[in-house]
């Protein structure tokens, strides 16, 4: 699902709608993507997502921010991965997984990272 190509570069490849719901993070301003990786990073760190959403034709970059760290050995046994929120100029990514996701945003369904 994912492979980090370097350490400011990820790749996500998000296949299905349940996947995609358990992965998006609709509480954040600009929206955002729980990308799971073992790689470190801190919180305010900029990253870039090649982002391969669904049946779209095209890879997706996204920019954003580290805003959310979920560490190895979590509680509860959550994926470890980093929260990326988006950029303000990568914001209209956010509409179309909420366009994707519809009625299922306000699932109470557990997600990656609430």
């Amino acid at each position: 699902m994912l492979r980090d190509m370097k350490h400011d570069s990820l790749t996500l490849s998000i296949k299905d709608l349940s996947a995609l719901h358990a992965a998006y993070m609709s509480f954040l301003r600009q929206g955002g993507l729980f990308v799971p990786t073992t790689a470190r990073y801190q919180l305010g760190d900029h990253v870039i997502i090649l982002l391969s959403l669904l049946d779209e034709p095209e890879t997706l970059t996204v920019t954003g921010r580290v805003v959310w760290i979920t560490p190895k050995g979590a509680q509860g046994h959550r994926e470890t991965g980093i929260g990326v929120e988006f950029s303000e100029q990568d914001a209209t990514v956010s509409h179309k997984i909420e366009n994707y996701l519809g009625g299922s945003l306000a699932s109470s369904r557990q997600t990656h990272t609430l």
